[in-house]
């Protein structure tokens, strides 16, 4: 798994593992992803992926660090679906950090120290960088000083891109950049001044512009994602511009990718026999069984725990020999003739036999239903959602659904099914459904990836009511804050052995290696952005780092500054192989074209530093007697 990777036993093996875990993270970083066939070497079967989750996901990490990591990148993206990779990355680039920290005699607790105060350094970027979309009148945060040390340019004003006009707030008023932050102390961190706000002509006049910045690379995709928020603004009265939760995908197999459209309704695919109780269906007002769980007889909520070492006995001879099973699944199936129940949305899974049951008698049972659609029919039908079929009752049954057949597939092979729209008359319940088609069949999997990154992009933009500028930008200026605190550290050591440079409060407790932390952590986003950079298939490595490092030369302490020049390196893809920063014209540059999530990216790199942390304290209680003068020894070594 880890190819050749070489573990030192005499050092911090965890984080080695860690390092070496996120080197697989690098092709899938940026907008061109490359990708991977992973084999199974005991069935021979193979996977095509090209996104990190998926690749851990098809990996065997048996190591407790792997476990850790998959884990958490696991939770990562069932909230988020994007950044995975980044986060991974990351994780790898500080834990190298951290490693040649130790190597320097650097101890666990000032190197804890020193991480933590550079990611509250990188955390104040975001807040200052952050870009309003919450009124169309203020389009765009003007460029401004955002640098973190107090020199004599510290408050420096910047000239707007565009003319300036009067903003309707007052001078003291003051906007806040991001909802995750309380308010800090220095009103130069959490909140910028009325005076330093552009108002130009709306940056975002509608939700596809936004998502146009937010589509890194897979344009298919979020244009797909516009196809469904448009869809739902024509359906629904309220006033939302896009709900995810209300948003269905079905995968279909033998298509060309351009057939991929966008419907209304929740469209499902099910098999041959399903599709026959559906044709009887259509075009019928139906009544419908919401069942939150599975429809089996075995099936007990999450908690429930079943009395031991009880035994039912009668005085009666059981003369039927029905089983259990026979039994629940003869009163489940009489009380939905009964309720006169046509169709039965089930959120887990549906035994075979009820499922052979139900559509003998008519009745179309659609299984792994998500929690929220089940929601969105409940209110536009009526129904009430039960846990067991058991509970059924008139009361519970939703009545106004619809079903109709949206297309046949089964004409040449009766296993790709058909796909079923099931939908509401009278009041719409918002739901769209993309349909996502692939000739290739390995593929499908990663074009709903790519779906969902997009779609939770949009999300977590409208969610936050904010950006960050996109293309490496955010990441250069916090390089460029990490480096202006550890320059001032190394020419003031004594306030960097206690006090702070900024308004010089005492530091608790002293970390004289306070400038060599935040060098190295600045190094990890340099690497990240070099990766990003090499992957657009424009850089060379060498090319990549020296853009980087002719940009950090020329940065002027504002976003606005690196934003015109730096970011174009990633939009001009005619730029020559080891291109350098003086290809790109200045006075042609036009304004950003790439845009990333707030809060996804503050949430990827406190994961990542924590999940290194972890790592970082359970080998320092695990390590002891460490020699390192034996370091290199060849008995110290492990291949894996």
């Amino acid at each position: 798994m880890l190819g050749s990777t070489i573990i030192n036993h005499r050092q911090h093996v965890g984080l080695q593992k860690l390092s070496a875990l996120a080197e697989i993270t690098r092709s899938s970083l940026g907008p061109n992803k490359n990708y991977k066939f992973i084999q199974d070497d005991t069935t021979g079967e193979s996977t095509l992926v090209c996104s990190c989750f998926r690749i851990l996901e098809s990996l065997e990490l048996t190591c407790s660090v792997g476990q850790v990591v998959y884990e958490t990148i696991e939770t990562h993206h069932r909230v988020y679906n994007t950044g995975s990779g980044c986060l991974l990355f990351l994780a790898g680039a500080w834990s190298h950090a951290a490693l040649e920290c130790l190597h320097r005699g650097i101890s666990v607790r000032h190197i804890i120290s020193a991480m933590s105060e550079g990611m509250e350094i990188c955390l104040n970027v975001c807040r200052q960088c952050s870009i309003s979309i919450k009124r169309r009148e203020v389009s765009e945060l003007c460029p401004f000083n955002v640098s973190t040390v107090k020199d004599s340019h510290a408050h420096q004003q910047l000239t707007p891109r565009a003319s300036e006009r009067p903003f309707n707030l007052g001078p003291q008023k003051k906007l806040k950049l991001s909802r995750h932050f309380r308010e800090s102390e220095s009103p130069s961190i959490s909140t910028i001044h009325a005076s330093q706000l552009c108002s130009y002509e709306p940056f975002f006049p509608d939700i596809a512009h936004i998502a146009e910045t937010l589509s890194h690379g897979c344009t298919d995709a979020m244009n797909l994602v516009v196809k469904a928020s448009q869809m739902q603004s024509e359906c629904n009265q309220q006033d939302i511009a896009f709900d995810v939760t209300k948003v269905v995908t079905c995968v279909l197999p033998g298509l060309v990718e351009e057939q991929a459209t966008v419907l209304p309704g929740c469209v499902v695919l099910v098999p041959a026999e399903q599709a026959s109780v559906a044709h009887h269906l259509k075009e019928q007002h139906l009544k419908v069984a919401l069942i939150h769980g599975d429809l089996a007889a075995t099936y007990r909520h999450l908690g429930y725990n079943r009395p031991k070492g009880i035994q039912s006995v009668s005085d009666r001879l059981d003369l039927s020999r029905l089983s259990k099973e026979d039994t629940w699944m003869e009163k489940v199936v009489t009380l939905l003739l009964n309720l006169e129940v046509n169709v039965i949305l089930v959120s887990g899974v549906a035994s075979e036999k009820v499922i052979e049951c139900c559509w003998r008698r008519n009745i179309l049972v659609v299984e792994k239903v998500k929690a929220s659609i089940l929601k969105a029919f409940a209110v536009s039908t009526g129904a009430i959602p039960v846990t067991y079929a058991t509970q059924l009752s008139k009361h519970c049954v939703g009545t106004g659904l619809k079903v109709s057949i949206w297309r046949d597939l089964s004409n040449n092979d009766r296993k790709r099914g058909t796909a079923v729209n099931i939908t509401t008359d009278g009041l719409n319940c918002g739901l769209v459904t993309v349909i996502l088609t692939s000739s290739v069949h390995a593929k499908l999997q990663t074009l709903e990836d790519q779906f969902w990154a997009c779609a939770y992009r949009l999300h977590w933009a409208l969610k936050d009511k904010a950006l960050l500028p996109g293309a490496g930008v955010t990441e250069m200026v916090c390089i460029q804050h990490l480096q202006n605190e550890a320059e001032h550290d190394i020419r003031n050591p004594t306030e960097s052995n206690g006090v702070s440079s900024q308004q010089n409060k005492p530091r608790t407790p002293a970390n004289p290696y306070r400038d060599v932390v935040l060098t190295l952590m600045a190094d990890g986003l340099k690497d990240y952005i070099c990766t990003v950079m090499v992957n657009t298939g424009v850089f060379s490595k060498v090319g990549a780092r020296a853009a980087v490092i002719q940009h950090l030369q020329d940065y002027h302490g504002t976003v606005g500054d690196v934003a015109a020049k730096f970011s174009q390196l990633f939009l001009h893809t005619d730029t020559c192989y080891n291109a350098t920063p003086t290809s790109v014209e200045s006075s042609e540059t036009p304004a950003i074209k790439t845009y990333d999530n707030l809060c996804v990216k503050q949430e990827v790199w406190r994961k990542a530093l924590d999940l290194v942390f972890l790592v970082l304290q359970t080998d320092a209680e695990v390590i002891t007697g460490v020699d390192r003068k034996t370091n290199g020894a060849q008995e110290d070594l492990m291949f894996l």
